[in-house]
């Protein structure tokens, strides 16, 4: 971790210093902001902590409620989000207090007693080994409070407004302020007043009933799955013996129990199958009791009991499967008009709780809009980049949303509807990549190229995530995991894995560090607007040797970049094959080299051989307004 930047720090580390719009922020929200965040759910504060690292970009994020979010319904971290969180610098932390999944038991009847239930497996939760990273159960309110610790720590220093509701919007399409937002300042107090605030951006991250979704005309459509399921917070005296691992219980009657351990140790939470729900039944369903839960609880569990002492929390819903259209304000795509007001999260698209999917695939709309609107807000970036978040992101909704029909109507059949004993295990651990977040994989865009050289580097296919393997960094020896330096910065990465000759100055890796650092062709050398390219840039290069037989002294500059007010040299960039396994072979990576274009938001971009510097230009051409 460095920090000494601009000079020694003796404080929190984590805390960067403030700039720009974080000098003398106003408590007031101000008449103009570029972009208003609407809620604080997870989509709305991983995007507050991700702007937080444009300063030059004043975004605010206000919140109906007068204060923090105390107690969270969501709790399921899939691996991909931890992955998230240690771009933003609390993985460790969070992991540290969170129930960590490891296995998932099955139950079902008892064959030679088939009124009671009967562990029939265990499934590892991760058995493929797909991520260095946990899966984890933690309170929503807790990620929130994470996310928003990162959002006051960089340097834009974004904080919520409580305490105001939004009211509705216009957009006029003229002028640098576009959208009218009508707000209610201290909302539902006695002091409740209107205010109306101009924009350049909108960002609707307001849940399920969205109010902006409503004002930009979009719907969520859908059907009911006509299955009610109970779930409940608790604290109980029981002598069911997996109490503390995550189970899929299936009892004689048909009635299904997914139980779900929570952090902090005695806490679970248990969805309880409620069964059909009739036809224009479903107000009755939803004034079952908690006594009654308990009850069907306790039914399903035979012959073990519940004696539930205290109830933090409870509900009981239907599951729905809805989609909207489009996630922002453009109706007509073929128009050219450009979107103006965007949709995230629960506001368009919403799914069963069970697969622990909805704040996790929130927080990735929410991260792959932000760093897009920081760019582009920034200058450097062309406006057009904003609609590719509608085409990435509604695509991965649909996956999700067809995914979560499979699994909720499987967690609602009756033992004897399986067409094999342990379907309902095989499928758990079939489909385990598209839960933990890893089987997104972006289409060919402005962003993420054609995969035309993918056979490079296969362990890091183009469109998805950049998947981590261990180096061992040139200057101190340190062994890493390579994608665990990467930060939640907003740069663009390259990472230049050498060819086995790199330490030879005729290489192709010379060269290309030579295109890099001084051709007026090269990205690096883009008009940033009087930034540096390290402002946008993050250039790695792994060599094929081990540390100790890297001369570090004879290293490219453009892999020692001066930064900071002093100019000081940063040697961290710089990593050799670790002992134990050498990423080449972990990554079937060519041993001619190859450069992996890698996006602000993790995902693959390119993959292009050490010489395509012609199509490093065509690729970031359009992106960094060079091409203009």
């Amino acid at each position: 971790m460095q920090f000494h930047h601009y000079g020694y720090v003796s404080g929190d580390p984590r805390k960067q210093p403030a700039t720009k719009e974080g000098l003398d922020r106003p408590d007031e929200l101000p008449e103009k902001v570029d972009v208003l965040i609407v809620g604080t759910g997870p989509a709305g504060m991983i995007m507050a902590a991700q702007l937080a690292q444009f300063p030059n970009v004043r975004t605010r994020i206000i919140e109906r409620r007068p204060g923090r979010l105390e107690i969270g319904h969501a709790d399921g971290i899939q691996a991909r989000s931890v992955e998230t969180f240690q771009a933003f610098g609390f993985a460790d932390r969070i992991t540290a207090e969170a129930y960590r999944i490891t296995e998932m038991a099955f139950w079902k009847p008892d064959p030679n007693r088939p009124e009671h239930i009967v562990r029939t497996a265990r499934t590892p939760d991760d058995p493929k080994g797909i991520s260095e990273f946990p899966h984890l159960i933690v309170n929503q309110a807790r990620v929130l409070d994470y996310l928003a610790e990162a959002a006051l720590n960089g340097p834009a220093r974004i904080r919520p407004d409580f305490g105001i509701a939004f009211n509705g919007l216009t957009i006029d399409d003229e002028g640098d302020y576009p959208v009218r937002v009508s707000l209610r300042m201290n909302a539902d107090t006695d002091q409740e007043r209107e205010r109306t605030v101009r924009a350049r951006y909108v960002v609707g991250c307001d849940g399920a009933r969205s109010s902006v979704r409503s004002a930009i005309g979009c719907k969520l459509v859908g059907d009911q799955a006509n299955h009610a399921w109970g779930v409940m917070d608790v604290l109980a005296k029981t002598d069911f013996p997996d109490i503390r691992t995550k189970c899929a219980i299936q009892s004689r009657s048909g009635g299904s129990i997914l139980l779900i351990p929570r952090e902090g140790g005695h806490l679970f939470r248990m969805y309880v199958d409620l069964g059909e729900v009739p036809v224009d039944g479903s107000s009755a369903v939803r004034n079952t009791s908690i006594d009654q839960i308990i009850q069907k609880a306790n039914d399903i569990l035979a012959p073990y009991t519940l004696d539930v002492r205290n109830v933090a929390w409870h509900s009981v819903y239907e599951v729905g499967h809805r989609l909207t259209d489009r996630f922002d304000d453009v109706e007509d795509p073929s128009s050219g008009r450009l979107p103006r007001v965007f949709i995230t999260g629960d506001a368009c698209h919403t799914h069963s709780a069970k697969a622990g999917q909805g704040m996790n695939v929130s927080m990735q709309d929410g991260f792959n809009l932000a760093w897009k609107l920081g760019h582009v807000l920034s200058g450097i970036a062309p406006k057009r980049l904003l609609s590719t978040y509608s085409a990435e992101r509604q695509t991965v909704a649909k996956n999700l949303i067809d995914f979560d029909k499979q699994w909720s109507s499987m967690m609602a059949k009756r033992p004897e509807e399986f067409d094999t004993p342990d379907e309902l295990e095989a499928f758990y651990t079939r489909t385990i990549e598209f839960p933990a977040g890893f089987m997104t994989e972006y289409t060919p865009s402005m962003i993420t190229s054609d995969a035309e050289h993918q056979a490079l580097a296969t362990g890091f296919p183009v469109g998805k995530r950049f998947k981590s393997a261990l180096v061992s960094r040139v200057c101190d020896g340190n062994p890493l995991q390579l994608g665990h330096q990467a930060k939640a910065d907003g740069r663009w990465r390259l990472y230049v894995f050498a060819g086995a000759d790199a330490q030879k100055t005729a290489s192709n890796t010379h060269r290309l560090a030579e295109w890099l650092a001084n051709s007026s062709d090269s990205p690096l050398n883009a008009a940033l607007l009087g930034s540096t390219w390290v402002d946008w840039f993050d250039v790695k290069v792994i060599y094929q040797q081990r540390h100790e037989e890297i001369a570090i002294e004879k290293v490219p500059d453009v892999f020692k970049p001066e930064v900071g007010p002093f100019a000081l040299v940063d040697l961290e960039n710089v990593f050799g094959v670790a002992p134990d396994e050498d990423i080449f072979d972990a990554r079937g990576i060519d041993r001619d080299g190859a450069v992996v274009v890698v996006r602000p938001d993790q995902y693959v971009a390119d993959v292009l051989p050490l010489t395509a510097t012609d199509a490093l230009t065509r690729f970031f051409g359009p992106l960094l307004k060079m091409d203009q």
